[in-house]
């Protein structure tokens, strides 16, 4: 089974999860009320100065979630494309940032989002900091379509 098709599996059954009434984290998928976060592929293996392994990783990463996003836009249309700095900032200013948009934001930029049966689904990498080199990231984020507002508390 290709990277692809394994990603395009993990978020079918990301979906097709209930969600739990409390916070947890289970075979490295992080859920709470609402929503999932999963990694589909992390690297990690970076020493202070491999910042040629890192771009490799982010490319390599980058042409994954372009795939991903031309299947997926295949499937349901074509994706909103949502920054998510505004609620990194709202979040490092101690405003409420509703879950998973507050964790989710501290390492990803951006994130592609679909609206599909109810719920919504977002891929994104994360954040490219060539000062701190320690991991490039593959993140789908699932959640309930009431939380689809991007973050913003009731």
């Amino acid at each position: 089974m290709d990277s692809t098709t394994a990603h395009l599996g993990a978020i079918d059954r990301l979906r097709a999860l209930p969600f739990p009434a409390r916070r947890r984290t289970e075979r490295g998928v992080e859920s709470g009320p609402g929503f999932h976060v999963a990694q589909l592929e992390y690297s990690d293996r970076f020493g202070d100065d491999d910042f040629t392994l890192v771009r490799d990783a982010r490319e390599e990463f980058e042409a994954e979630l372009q795939v991903l996003v031309q299947v997926l836009t295949y499937r349901w249309g074509n994706p909103e494309l949502m920054g998510l700095d505004g609620h990194l900032e709202r979040s490092a200013m101690g405003e409420p940032v509703r879950e998973p948009w507050c964790t989710l934001s501290a390492f990803v930029g951006e994130v592609h989002a679909w609206s599909v049966d109810g719920r919504w689904v977002a891929l994104g990498i994360s954040r490219d900091e060539p000062q701190s080199p320690q991991s490039v990231q593959l993140v789908a984020a699932i959640g309930d379509e009431a939380f689809v507002d991007g973050g913003a508390t009731p």
